[in-house]
């Protein structure tokens, strides 16, 4: 079933390389592929434990990420590629001690890579091509995030409910990613 997911990543980086940068509507079909693989990958990790109910904590993810602001396409491209880059840093930690199914966080570091590599081509086109501004607060806010939860793991000592929550942080912010995505404007 990966090996599909695998092969579909490859024939997309080898058919949208150059026209992804200009068409938004395929940028967000893909974002939005990826995002759904990752959100698959995740649940296959089967991180769920009643036990860990105690462990929980609100790791605030940024409010404008939330509310999917009216941002505008470049913002949305620079969010993405800040919350995939977070994630996989994420998942590249301590991991052997959970047990986890190596190829499944292989496979996820993998998409998250890809789709990285991609949005910063994307990114860069755009910031050739367009006046872009950009408001660091959210990013700032983002990064806040995200080292919120690297702190909570190692708080945590990267226990088994502590990646048992910090899975459900993130398909959590996947959801909210999957907003943010469908506002893509054309």
């Amino acid at each position: 079933m990966t090996s599909r997911y695998i092969l579909q990543t490859a024939l997309l980086v080898y058919f949208s390389t150059t026209v992804l940068a200009m068409n938004y509507n395929l940028l967000r079909f893909q974002l939005s592929s990826s995002s759904v693989e990752c959100q698959e990958l995740l649940l296959q990790l089967n991180g769920t434990s009643k036990d860990c109910l105690k462990d929980r904590m609100n790791f605030k993810i940024p409010e404008e990420i939330q509310k999917s602001q009216k941002f505008q396409k470049e913002d949305i491209v620079l969010v993405t590629l800040e919350m995939f880059q977070k994630t996989s840093d994420i998942f590249r930690r301590n991991l052997s001690s959970m047990g986890w199914n190596e190829s499944i966080v292989e496979n996820l570091l993998a998409t998250l890579h890809w789709q990285k590599e991609h949005l910063e081509e994307i990114l860069e086109d755009i910031m050739q091509e367009e006046n872009f501004t950009w408001d660091h607060r959210t990013l700032l806010h983002l990064k806040r995030y995200y080292l919120r939860i690297v702190r909570y793991l190692k708080a945590k000592e990267f226990s088994v409910c502590a990646w048992t929550i910090v899975q459900a942080e993130i398909l959590k912010s996947f959801f909210f990613l999957d907003k943010l995505i469908d506002s893509l404007p054309n």
